[in-house]
């Protein structure tokens, strides 16, 4: 094993992820996988999706039905995967709520319309359950060899939506606008970094944030236009290109990284 491939090595390593059936998620596991990690997928669907069914055959990634909002599924899951594979040291904290599964889209014509239950939703999948995932595994890490926590966030998580991408929505009798809970749930997964990462210093758990940009999911042309219209690169950033860093911050090339937010947004937030 050459210099590049010892410090990024993650081999035999186990790593879970939340909401891993999903777009990044499925990406992250993939590429875990690849590099000879053992992969817990966390999501609510009972079966892995197609693509991480197929790959599964030949590469160690399993999927593990929880509902992270409840604590006594991540504890189950856990003691599964120590009996499996071992105790993990790679916890990628992706699953997330933009709006909640059945919002009624009145709501989220203003911000004076949004519910309380969709707000709680939210908070609850977005934070409360990183909070209830990092308390029960990023513990498990604690009380023994260490480990990499990878907190995910959004660049709406730094900024402000900017409410006029949405505004032609309106000309086609469906305005939107995007809601508060989303924002406030990324910014606090920023402190929630930084305070873990300076409590578990001393324990070999490294907590760091990944905040990326908007992703290409074959959105419509206009939103397209108008979302490329204000980033940098003038483009969304393609699914796979965060791939990297993901296997920077689980690996010890990032030894030294802790509470740490790495910004990748094509340029998104920089003006």
């Amino acid at each position: 094993m050459n210099y590049l491939e010892n410090i990024f090595n993650v081999k035999n390593k186990v790593a879970i992820i939340t909401g891993g059936n999903g777009q990044l998620g499925t990406e992250y596991a993939k590429t875990l996988a690849k590099a000879s990690a053992k992969v817990a997928v966390f999501d609510v669907h009972k079966n892995l999706n197609s693509e991480l069914k197929k790959i599964s055959k030949n590469l160690p990634i399993k999927l593990f039905q929880v509902d992270i909002t409840k604590k006594e599924q991540i504890a189950v899951a856990l003691k599964k995967i120590k009996k499996l594979w071992g105790v993990p040291s790679i916890l990628i904290n992706n699953a997330a709520l933009d709006a909640p599964p059945g919002t009624n889209w009145e709501e989220n014509k203003s911000f004076e319309n949004y519910s309380s239950e969709s707000w709680q939703a939210v908070m609850d999948v977005n934070l409360t359950a990183v909070f209830n995932c990092c308390q029960i595994i990023g513990g498990e890490m604690a009380k023994n060899n260490g480990g990499s926590v990878i907190n995910i966030s959004s660049t709406y998580g730094l900024v402000s939506p900017n409410q006029n991408i949405y505004k032609y929505r309106e000309k086609l009798g469906k305005p939107f606008v995007k809601p508060i809970s989303y924002s406030v749930t990324k910014s606090a997964i920023l402190n929630l970094t930084r305070y873990l990462a300076t409590y578990w210093a001393d324990k070999k758990v490294r907590v760091n944030t990944l905040t990326p940009g908007g992703v290409f999911n074959n959105q419509d042309e206009q939103f397209l236009k108008n979302y490329t219209a204000l980033a940098p690169m003038k483009r969304m950033a393609n699914k796979d290109e965060y791939n990297g860093v993901i296997l920077f911050l689980a690996s010890d090339a990032s030894s030294y990284m802790t509470g740490a937010n790495l910004v990748i947004d094509g340029g998104w937030t920089a003006w």
